[in-house]
């Protein structure tokens, strides 16, 4: 299936690794020209030497505000446009929530919740003007069903989805799609602590239906069609890619 992607222009943070470094490549191998954005300079070179020359990548920390707002007009800027947002740039830092210091909020906030922000904001503004485009935001099971000692966490992801609801209701009018996933488990670098001990392992495992943890290359065909324009009639959307965890009893 063709999923007209090519020349467009797609935006995706956190993909120097893991999730966001695969639906890159992804989008690139199906026509896209991609815009790798996150805080490692090396691992966003090295997935740019993969993308057979249509990732760039751009240096910069969600933390930030003044280069997250920097960002959606550099991307402008090298290709005059701006037709897809992938919002996966994330911090999950876990710990028990009453000896908990308020900077560790202030940091998931400002990286899961404030930077998607600003980046649909200024991206949207584009994709309006253009009469077209797509917004995707990476939240997480945790921000459809509350996990313990990951409690910032959850709180910075089940914003990210009710932002998705409101926000593709309220651009709905202008053929801007607005959609999230939440994906569950996967095997990248993230969980490395789960991955590398078997009894850790087999405790997730064990917690999920499917009886495994995803590869990387499990989100990318969702992620490809949300961006592409095939998806025009989907909007406020969450997906759960979680080999049936969250919908267990």
């Amino acid at each position: 299936m063709d999923l007209q992607l090519e020349g467009t222009v797609v935006l995706v943070t956190g993909a120097s690794r893991g999730l966001g470094a695969a639906m890159a490549l992804a989008l690139a191998k199906e026509g896209a020209t991609v815009v790798a954005a996150a805080r490692s300079k090396d691992s966003l070179a090295e997935v740019a030497a993969q993308g057979e020359g249509r990732i760039s990548a751009v240096t910069v920390d969600m933390r930030d505000e003044e280069s997250v707002r920097a960002l959606v007009p550099e991307v402008v800027a090298r290709h005059g446009r701006i037709d897809g947002l992938v919002n996966n740039a994330g911090i999950a830092p876990a710990g028990k929530f009453a000896t908990q210091d308020p900077e560790v909020w202030k940091d998931a906030m400002a990286v899961n919740v404030i930077a998607p922000m600003l980046l649909a904001q200024a991206a949207g503004q584009h994709m309006i003007e253009q009469g077209a485009g797509r917004i995707v935001n990476i939240a997480s099971t945790t921000g459809v069903r509350g996990k313990p000692y990951l409690v910032p966490y959850s709180t910075s992801k089940g914003a990210v989805v009710r932002f998705t609801e409101a926000l593709a209701a309220e651009w709905a009018p202008k053929n801007v799609q607005v959609n999230c996933i939440a994906p569950g488990a996967f095997v990248t670098e993230a969980q490395k602590a789960v991955t590398e001990s078997p009894e850790l392992h087999a405790k997730r495992i064990a917690k999920i239906p499917a009886g495994r943890m995803a590869d990387p290359s499990e989100i990318v065909p969702l992620t490809c069609l949300l961006v592409s324009p095939l998806s025009s009639f989907t909007t406020g959307a969450v997906f759960v890619v979680d080999g049936g965890e969250s919908g267990k009893l």
